[in-house]
């Protein structure tokens, strides 16, 4: 079974309040509520909320005509096809039908009554009855704001080669495919900047919508985002392919926003995850990315009543979303606990005041762990498990770069933006997008074909010495059955290595100064190579300060980097370089310098691959 997770939204599942800063900055991220938990570096006013076309999973209600203090949410639950017989009940029990899901059998309430769920317990039919919180629903749930439309900038950052595209071969992949444009993938967040300058080619407004409160509201703009998770989120999965910014690992297929995350708070409740999976499934979405666990439970368990209900609920529109053509990819949570052998819950439930409580395996983290989820952990720059990655053997279905350390993974923010965050979170949409090539070039296959494609051509990873590490080779708890290949999941074939030269040798760049480092290539025949891959780790705390050049044996220079990404910090990332000119053999140099004071740094490693 596959299963998943980020730092709240990145595996916990999400990253949450966030310090967005200038074009290219890395963004650390508070980890949200609600959101799998990304590492430190990791959610016109209207009488009624508009619901669009109406669809074979869902059936709309209108909500009470008024907010009140204490108003909370349930979730009722009957047979499937059987919520007409017991929605009369609601109101004679002191509540009011927000929203309906006949097809999975759910109906969504409020009330203000303490004792609505037990008196919904005892109508004939009705066969759970959960609260969904500890908190209030907001007001804002019968009036909804639309999100902000942030204002764009434009960017002068070309389209590179980083390291986690290379890590997964993506972009060794799309010499075979870029993706079909008749794949959709949902990315149920915090919402998405559709205008941004590497989304908005590739945005599917039609299939957009907002779910925060659990019950689809489609107006323009409605799905934007409310934080910045779910824009780095598309980013990676199809950011497109325009000679700007990034390039996503799928930047041919279309990207389509379903945001559950609710604004403030940014927690992604069970009634927003419900409604998220069934708009999947009744708008033909072949994959969606969940980068979040359902608020306000970190892990729900069976005897508690409500968290039965929720897990139950929530369950079901998954089973509809996979019965519909739809495979859920999630992050497998930011906390490095091993969620094959749980022992306490100190985070939940977080809309209100935490408690440390005792759990079992019984109780699960939703949705990563439900049946049918691809559950992704997340690797370091490397291909180790990030520090911060959740793990457990027979839960971890596969793992993707996630980013750790200094090294996060970039990619688009609101506004026209890039930036680096790190998290489960962002292991997850890696994994979405390779799902979505596979649709591509297989596009009768079913959610449960993409799943075991996935696992099939995964890179075995071992175990390090690390005694948490339960498994075998080809599968364990840190990797599941691998580390994603995009290239092998799309079929094409790894080309044979070349030789490989690296220098470790730490060079300092101080203010003002250019410095070199050297590699002696010896044992390469003939000229280098037309596509001489320079890897380049340089720390410096302001990137617009350098001019990075690759310096061949005969003195003829080639420029990798040249004054651009503003404040970004470090440059770590692969350059091709057309070579083919130069004889492979004799002392190689990488040529750093620094345009200005007050940021200084290091050439901390670089290497050459022929």
């Amino acid at each position: 079974m596959f299963s998943l997770i980020s730092s709240r939204t990145a595996g916990r599942s999400r990253t949450s309040a966030t310090a967005v800063a200038a074009l290219g900055t890395i963004v650390a991220l508070a980890a949200p509520a609600g959101l799998a938990h990304a590492a430190t570096s990791d959610t016109a006013p209207v009488a009624a909320r508009s619901t669009g076309a109406s669809t074979a999973g869902t059936t709309k209600a209108a909500a009470p005509a008024a907010w009140a203090a204490g108003t909370r949410a349930y979730l009722v639950i009957t047979a499937p096809g059987g919520t007409s017989a017991v929605t009369g009940s609601v109101a004679t029990k002191g509540g009011s039908v927000f929203a309906t899901y006949d097809a999975i059998g759910v109906i969504v309430a409020h009330s203000t009554s303490t004792t609505f769920a037990s008196s919904m317990r005892t109508v004939t039919g009705v066969q759970q009855v959960g609260a969904t919180r500890t908190s209030d629903v907001p007001a804002d749930a019968y009036s909804p704001a639309l999100p902000a439309n942030p204002s764009q900038s434009s960017t002068t950052l070309t389209e590179s080669n980083r390291w986690d595209m290379t890590q997964i071969k993506a972009d060794q992949a799309w010499a075979v495919t870029t993706g079909s444009t008749s794949v959709k993938v949902g990315v149920l967040d915090t919402g998405v900047d559709d205008q941004h300058q590497d989304i908005a080619p590739n945005f599917n407004a039609a299939d957009s919508a907002s779910c925060a409160y659990g019950k689809a509201d489609t107006r323009a703009g409605a799905w934007r985002d409310v934080d910045t998770h779910g824009t780095h989120v598309a980013g990676t999965i199809a950011a497109a392919k325009n000679g700007k910014g990034v390039i996503g690992v799928a930047p041919g297929v279309k990207i389509s926003s379903v945001r559950i995350a609710e604004p403030g708070s940014t927690l992604f409740f069970a009634e927003n995850t419900i409604c998220g999976f069934m708009w999947a499934g009744d708008h033909g979405f072949k994959v969606t990315n969940n980068s979040y666990y359902t608020d306000p439970w970190q892990f729900n368990c069976p005897d508690n009543l409500d968290q039965a209900a929720i897990i139950e609920g929530v369950r079901r529109a998954q089973e509809y979303a996979e019965g519909k053509g739809s495979l859920q990819v999630a992050a497998a949570g930011n906390s490095n606990y091993d969620l094959a052998n749980k022992t306490t819950d100190s985070e939940s439930p977080n809309d209100s005041t935490p408690v440390t409580r005792t759990i079992t395996n019984a109780c699960i983290d939703i949705p990563t762990e439900l049946p049918g989820v691809v559950t992704v952990a997340a690797q370091g720059n490397g291909g180790a498990k990030a520090s911060y990655s959740n793990f457990g053997n027979g839960v971890i279905d596969i793992a993707a770069p996630g980013g750790d350390g200094s090294s996060g993974v970039y990619s688009t923010l609101p506004g026209g933006k890039y930036g680096n965050l790190s998290g489960t979170s962002m292991a997850s949409p890696h994994v979405a997008g390779v799902a979505a090539l596979i649709a591509s070039v297989n596009p009768s296959f079913t959610p449960a074909q993409i799943r075991d494609q996935l696992g099939v051509q995964a890179t075995d990873r071992a175990c390090p010495s690390d005694t948490r590490c339960k498994g075998t080779t080809t599968k364990n708890g840190f990797f599941g059955e691998g580390a994603v290949d995009a290239l092998k999941a799309v079929g094409g074939s790894t080309p044979p290595p070349g030789k490989y030269f690296e220098n470790l040798t730490d060079v300092t760049v101080p203010d003002n100064t250019t410095v070199e480092s050297p590699i002696t290539v010896s044992g390469v025949t003939g000229n280098a190579p037309a596509t001489l891959k320079v890897g380049v780790d340089v720390k410096h705390t302001y990137i617009g300060d350098l001019k990075v050049d690759l310096v061949a044996p005969d003195g003829s220079v080639y420029t990798l980097h040249n004054r651009t990404g503003s404040g970004t910090d470090n440059i770590l990332q692969t350059y091709t370089v057309n070579a083919s000119s130069e004889v492979a053999n004799g002392v190689w140099k990488l040529r750093v310098n620094d345009n200005a004071t007050q940021d200084t740094g290091k050439i901390d490693a670089w290497n050459l691959t022929f």
